[in-house]
């Protein structure tokens, strides 16, 4: 009866033994499990934040000097057809081809033989109805003549009048004088030759100066004001020229997106031509202190734009402003100041308050 009882004891510190040593087992065990999980890639940690691996940008000033590029084309000043109001045949050509005229030069003479000659019959035809109704109002103040007769001499006399001019009109058509002060272009017809209103004489062109029109993208629209200098080269010739911007198009253009720009440009020595290619660059404007930071660490809102900087090795959003834009980096206005830490990549992944682990700083 002991030996049993001595058995059953046995039996039971060792079942108790072995609880013992199973429960401090797990509990060893559910600790190092713990503590592989805490070490793991974006585990969890004790302040309830994940480890984000990024690239990050060191935000410093530097100097900004944007300048964009366009094509543009050089046109005359002022230019026109030189061309008859009336038809006719020319019987002199007071100008020679390619040479500088000015303003009231006589350039062509068409035929008016007829016109003066009809010119002084209307003369005569007028002055024999002034006669006339001289004679009638002497008659009329003794009554030898009704109101009538005299009212229609007077008539007469106007209507004369007003047939002088507009002969005196015609005549002046046939003459063509230069509308402005320029440089004549080829000449296309010769003494003799019967012309008509559609008929191009010649041309007149203003070069000095001359303007210039080209387009921008868009986006610089209200970067762009008028007096803003622009350079520009042409076609056949190492030296750089300069203008500036006097006129900008309202409207943007719907087809390319453009903005169309026009600039005068000075020619006293007359090296530049119309028709010519510019290749123009502008300066838009030149900053010594700009905060660029790359575009893809700006996230777009619908009311702002934010950016992600590193505060205290955590993930901090702030909202910025920004200004010019390059082909990569973006301008801040306000918002980060220089030496702030801007996360540049794995922003979807970033929330606030996250732990940030650095793959590389720039």
């Amino acid at each position: 009866m002991s030996n049993t009882k001595r058995t059953v004891r046995s039996i039971v510190i060792l079942a108790i033994a072995g609880i013992v040593v199973f429960l401090i087992y797990k509990k060893i065990a559910g600790s190092n499990a713990e503590k592989s999980a805490a070490s793991a890639p974006g585990a969890k940690t004790p302040g309830n934040a994940k480890s984000v691996s990024i690239d990050a940008w060191i935000a410093k000033t530097s100097k900004l000097d944007l300048a964009i590029e366009a094509s543009g084309t050089l046109q005359s000043n002022e230019e026109v057809e030189i061309k008859p109001e009336i038809n006719g045949r020319i019987t002199h050509l007071y100008f020679k081809e390619g040479t500088a005229v000015r303003k009231g030069d006589l350039l062509v003479k068409l035929y008016d033989e007829d016109l003066l000659a009809q010119l002084q019959k209307l003369k005569l035809q007028q002055q024999l109805a002034k006669t006339t109704l001289e004679r009638q109002e002497n008659l009329l103040k003794i009554n030898g003549i009704s109101r009538q007769d005299v009212d229609v001499t007077r008539n007469q006399v106007s209507a004369y009048g007003a047939d002088i001019e507009y002969t005196q009109t015609q005549l002046q058509k046939t003459t063509l004088r230069a509308p402005f002060s320029g440089k004549l272009g080829l000449r296309n017809v010769s003494e003799g030759a019967i012309v008509s209103a559609a008929t191009i004489i010649t041309t007149l062109q203003q070069i000095d100066p001359l303007k210039m029109d080209f387009a921008v993208a868009e986006k610089y629209r209200n970067a762009i004001k008028n007096g803003d200098q622009v350079n520009f080269t042409v076609t056949g010739d190492d030296n750089s020229y300069t203008g500036s911007i006097y006129a900008i198009d309202p409207k943007i253009d719907l087809t390319t997106r453009t903005v169309k720009l026009r600039a005068i440009i000075p020619n006293s020595s007359s090296r530049l031509f119309p028709g010519s290619f510019a290749k123009v660059k502008i300066i838009l404007k030149d900053l010594p202190n700009a905060i660029m930071i790359p575009s893809q660490a700006v996230i777009p809102g619908t009311r702002d734009k934010k950016v992600i900087v590193a505060d205290s090795g955590r993930a901090k959003f702030v909202v910025v402003e920004t200004g010019i834009r390059t082909e990569s980096n973006v301008q801040i206005t306000s918002g980060i100041q220089p030496g702030d830490t801007i996360i540049t990549t794995g922003i979807l992944q970033l929330k606030p308050g996250m732990i940030l682990k650095y793959n590389k700083i720039q």
